[in-house]
C-alpha cells in the first residue's frame, strides 16, 4: 500500500511540474475565481488536514500549508512531498492498528471508512480527481497539454520504478 501511494504521488507531482506556467496561472473556464495553482494546492491542504484530523492525535507532524495563490510548482512539490510522508504514516497506523485506524476525536465527518485500503484509496480518488480536472481546464481554456504529459499520467509502471 505504501508502494503504491508513492507511485500516486510522484504520479501527482510529475504532473504539477509539466504544467505549463501559462496553465498554472490560468483561470478555470466557469470558475472564474479559481486558477490551476489553486486546485493543485488544493491537494497539498487536503492532504494536511487529513494528516491533521487522523494522525495529531497519534502525534504525526501536520505539514505547513501552501498558499494557493502564490506557490510555484517547485515549491508545491516539495510541499506534496512532504505531506505524502504523512499520508504514509497514516496507512502504517491503520497497518499497525490491525488495518484499521481508531477514531480520533477529531474525526468527526465520518465519510471515510479508517481500513487502510480505503485510506489509500480514497486519496487516490481525490488526487485523480483532481487531475483530471486540470486536464479538462486546459482543454477549455484552448491550451491542451501535450499527449507526453497526459500520457503521463497513466505510466504508474515507470513512476511505481522511480525512487
Amino acid at each position: 500500500m505504501i508502494s503504491a501511494w508513492r507511485t500516486n504521488n510522484r504520479v501527482t507531482c510529475r504532473f504539477v511540474e509539466q504544467i505549463p506556467l501559462k496553465l498554472w496561472t490560468a483561470k478555470i473556464p466557469e470558475l472564474p475565481h479559481r486558477t490551476v495553482r489553486m486546485i493543485m494546492a488544493h491537494l497539498h491542504n487536503a492532504r494536511r488536514r487529513w494528516i491533521r484530523t487522523l494522525g495529531s492525535e497519534s502525534g504525526l507532524k501536520v505539514p505547513e500549508r501552501v498558499d494557493e495563490r502564490s506557490v510555484t510548482r517547485k515549491q508545491l512539490v516539495a510541499a506534496l512531498n512532504q505531506s505524502s510522508k504523512g499520508i504514509e504514516a497514516l496507512i502504517r497506523l491503520a497497518q499497525e492498528a490491525g488495518g484499521v485506524l481508531p477514531a480520533p476525536k477529531l474525526y468527526t465527518w465520518r465519510n471515510l471508512p479508517l481500513d487502510a485500503g480505503h485510506i489509500l484509496t480514497y486519496f487516490v480518488a481525490h488526487e485523480a480527481h483532481h487531475r483530471g480536472q486540470v486536464v479538462m481546464a486546459a482543454r477549455q481554456a484552448g491550451m491542451r497539454l501535450p499527449v507526453s504529459v497526459t500520457g503521463g499520467l497513466w505510466q504508474w509502471s515507470t513512476r511505481a520504478k522511480e525512487v
